[in-house]
């Protein structure tokens, strides 16, 4: 598909009715007539609770078909309407995107006691003292499925650390003692806080042969179950890279077309480049340094310098392998990682992500459908039409940029044979702005409209050069009068 497009088809918020697949199953053939190429699935495996977002996973194997954690279906519904949702996507010509949650589980069946160092959450390197007897939530069982479709069953020795202890009624963080126990090498997790391998619940431990090799045949079993044709790997940053390296690089040798994507959440472009040479460039990223670029600039309106939109970003300093993004569950306003970018420069990022050459663009649902929890915010889906229309069928040939004045930055494409118009965009955080680019001397002569806003026409001249204005908005997209 020319200009493919991702969409991340889930917000935090929405409710736990069960109904989630059986609506995107409805909503297929809107999503390939607005240019969806690569559709992000929330995390479809047990969790904890049938209102879990699925980060809380419980069970990989169980997709919403045996009687446990308080029910059948998952948050977003049955293994069936899942199966049958990615086969609507996949006959619309839309490859389905899992969402892989491999740091950690939650929820055990049964407590266990083994031995345990609390260490400092600031310095997870120190220990806190001598290690001691800990009762842990480590015993998966899975009663509700027992041994259909693996009969593989988890205890402490297949995990890290914890961040409970029963006995005592006491949170914190405990490293679990054993031997090649520990946190993964410092050298293949982030940084953070001594080492960041322990996010959350019982953290996986990938030094465990045992436990990588579960993981990857649950993986290819995932794929083989249910016909996803690519993932969204979470919160790698907390997750061994050998293992990451390991698991792909299995995965396509049995399935050579299989798309990856990551979610390394550093403002930090050194640190994602970094990572994707660990992993051998297998997989792309999620470009968190654009998305927090953007989140500045509408925090600081017309004091941002719309020249630096762009800096350090991973689609500038490694355009294929970003995917650019303005906001996602994460970022949206009530969570941790809240950074949400403001409605005041929200177009303008996706304009600016959606037109340019550069980077396989992601729309978030929450900005197309609205936020549930939000009674004032209801998405912006007029606007994301319209840009993705231009995306569809002008958004072609070769980019010039102007990232040339701290209020107003543009770009045009030239078109190309199948697409010759080509655009204009213009975006302001500082109200009305003008900037004079070229269009390509093949347009000489014409007029272009800004299909935005009513603003008049504008001539190119014999060079291929346009005077175009911004409106009052912020945002203009310039065509030719005759497109």
């Amino acid at each position: 598909m020319p200009n493919p497009t991702m969409m991340q088809y889930f917000e935090w918020e929405m409710p736990s009715q069960h109904d989630h697949w059986q609506r995107l199953s409805q909503d297929v053939d809107h999503l390939k007539a607005m240019g969806i190429s690569h559709l992000w699935l929330p995390p479809a495996s047990k969790a904890v609770a049938s209102q879990d977002v699925g980060y809380g996973i419980y069970d990989p194997y169980d997709l919403g078909e045996f009687p446990q954690k308080g029910g059948i279906p998952t948050k977003y519904g049955s293994k069936v309407d899942y199966q049958t949702a990615i086969k609507h996507l996949k006959a619309a010509g839309i490859k389905p995107l899992a969402d892989w949650v491999l740091n950690h589980r939650a929820g055990a069946d049964q407590t266990e006691t083994f031995p345990a160092y609390p260490v400092d959450p600031f310095d997870r390197q120190h220990k806190l003292g001598a290690p001691r007897q800990l009762e842990g939530w480590t015993k998966f069982t899975f009663p509700g499925r027992g041994t259909k479709y693996s009969d593989f069953k988890w205890d402490w020795t297949c995990f890290s650390g914890v961040d409970y202890d029963q006995a005592r009624d006491e949170t914190g963080i405990f490293m679990i003692k054993g031997f090649k126990k520990g946190w993964a090498h410092g050298d293949y997790v982030a940084p953070e806080n001594g080492n960041y391998d322990y996010l959350m619940f019982a953290d996986v431990d990938y030094s465990n042969d045992r436990v990588a090799d579960e993981v990857i045949a649950w993986a290819k079993w995932m794929i083989q179950e249910t016909g996803i044709q690519g993932c969204r790997l979470d919160a790698i940053k907390h997750v061994d890279s050998r293992f990451i390296y390991r698991l792909l690089k299995e995965i396509y040798q049995d399935y050579p077309e299989f798309y990856v994507v990551g979610e390394y959440w550093e403002n930090d472009t050194p640190a994602l480049l970094h990572y994707l040479e660990q992993t051998d460039q297998q997989l792309q990223l999620f470009d968190v340094v654009l998305h927090f670029n953007f989140h500045q600039a509408a925090v600081q309106g017309a004091d941002y310098d719309l020249r630096e939109l762009f800096s350090g970003s991973l689609v500038v300093t490694h355009p294929d392998a970003a995917v650019t993004f303005v906001d996602n569950h994460d970022s949206q306003p009530g969570q941790a990682l809240e950074s949400w970018v403001g409605e005041s420069f929200k177009a303008q990022a996706y304009a600016l992500i959606l037109l340019q050459a550069q980077g396989l663009p992601c729309l978030f649902y929450g900005d197309y459908y609205g936020i549930a929890a939000g009674e004032d915010y209801q998405g912006m889906a007029k606007i994301l039409d319209k840009l993705l229309s231009l995306r569809r069928h002008h958004a072609y040939g070769e980019e010039i940029q102007y990232f040339d004045a701290p209020h107003c930055i543009g770009l045009t494409r030239q078109g190309d044979i199948d697409h010759p118009g080509g655009l204009a965009l213009l975006v302001s955080n500082a109200g009305a702005q003008e900037k004079r680019m070229s269009v390509g001397p093949s347009h000489a002569g014409e007029y272009w409209v800004d299909c935005l806003s009513n603003q008049a026409p504008v001539q190119i001249d014999d060079q291929g050069y346009g005077i175009f204005t911004c409106s009052h908005t912020g945002l203009s997209v310039w065509l030719p009068k005759k497109d």
